[in-house]
């Protein structure tokens, strides 16, 4: 069976990579298909391909002029063309296409259209808003196209209700749980590039994002710090919002020395040092489905703050601390027993760990997808 892999964007890296690994060891013929790979991917390709063919000119430009609206407009008009009226033959060519991510709805429409009928369309749909609250043009049309889709994937019943009251067929859903992920492991040079925390540490990583809840988390601290708690906060990840005031917040109320920044895209080493000196690992997400951060950071061990939202909100008791999404001050009160007792977070964390080991594993995740793919091919036959 031939597989085309689509993340044109490489939104979900590891995710890819991990997905794509277990299909070929399961013994699908796979190719991922997404942009140029940058010097912060920790892609290696097992068993299956990888082609860069998306956005190979706008990457180009991209270390010549940044990633600033220039470049912005340059990619977009390159995903455009290459849509239009680029080559679909090895996507045509192959028994079925899975598209992991649309990363613009308008193009994503041409695209899916020339190849609808020639092949098998499957689509994981990660979160039923796709972009949340940050779409704009990108989003714009994104329900729309799931009706092209022979199939639709997700990773719980939350994402699941959702698309069904949006109007999708419910036989055209099919649940297949999220796995853990294991970013690279820190190099010495990774670890030794992270300062070690002077107090008990609250880390953030990941896209900085609206939806994300950073600005509730800033809050939470605030309102801590104020009262006379001692420990720290780190923001790791690359910053897709204006985080100017909220750091602006932090100085004025005399607390700069308490927030450490790691902003841009990290590499997955970096990204794990993080990990391994933080205490508390925080998800104060206003709204999810599922989140590839959480499950990432599972098998570090650390006690989590998480929100209610999506996936969290399905947790088994003591895996996190959970509180209501979008309150602040509720997210204060959640902390304050992690960053206090060292004892609640090795508990906590302990759990958090188990509960990453019978979450399932990446070759079930294929013996799944693969029955996907079969039964779709069926009904096509």
């Amino acid at each position: 069976m031939k597989v085309a892999m689509l993340d044109p964007s490489l939104f979900t890296g590891r995710y890819d990579d991990s997905l794509c690994a277990a299909l070929a060891g399961a013994g699908a013929d796979v190719t991922l298909l997404a942009r140029p790979m940058r010097a912060t991917d920790a892609i290696n390709p097992q068993g299956y391909r990888y082609v860069p063919r998306f956005f190979r000119h706008s990457e180009a430009l991209r270390k010549r002029i940044g990633e600033g609206r220039p470049f912005r407009v340059a990619k977009a008009m390159e995903y455009a063309l290459s849509c239009a009226l680029g080559d679909i033959g090895p996507l045509a060519r192959a028994d079925v296409v899975h598209v992991q991510w649309l990363p613009l709805a308008p193009a994503d429409r041409l695209m899916l259209r020339r190849l609808k009928g020639r092949t098998a369309l499957v689509h994981t749909v990660h979160n039923a808003d796709a972009y949340h609250a940050d779409a704009g043009v990108q989003g714009r049309g994104y329900r729309a196209l799931l009706d092209q889709f022979d199939a639709l994937v997700v990773h719980g019943d939350t994402t699941r209700a959702a698309l069904v009251g949006q109007g999708i067929d419910p036989a055209h859903i099919h649940v297949t749980p999220h796995p853990p992920m294991q970013l690279m492991t820190a190099t010495a040079a990774d670890l030794a590039s992270v300062p070690d925390p002077a107090a008990p540490r609250i880390l953030f990583f990941g896209t900085i994002r609206p939806y994300k809840g950073v600005d509730l988390l800033i809050d939470a601290c605030l309102q801590q710090w104020q009262a006379g708690h001692a420990f720290e906060l780190v923001l790791a990840g690359k910053p897709f919002m204006d985080v100017a005031p909220l750091l602006q917040k932090v100085r004025a109320a005399g607390f700069a020395d308490r927030l450490l920044t790691d902003f841009g895209f990290l590499t997955e080493g970096r990204l794990d040092a993080h990990m391994v000196k933080s205490d508390v690992i925080a998800f104060p997400y206003r709204h999810i489905d599922s989140s590839g951060a959480f499950l990432s950071a599972l098998h570090h061990g650390k006690a989590m703050v998480t929100s209610d939202a999506g996936m969290f909100g399905q947790l088994p008791e003591g895996v996190a601390t959970r509180f209501p999404a979008g309150n602040a001050s509720a997210l204060a009160q959640a902390l304050l027993p992690l960053v206090q007792s060292a004892a609640i977070r090795q508990k906590q964390g302990g759990q958090a760990r188990a509960y990453g080991t019978i979450m399932g594993d990446w070759k079930d995740m294929a013996v799944a997808t693969i029955g996907i793919y079969n039964a779709v091919l069926a009904a096509r036959a």
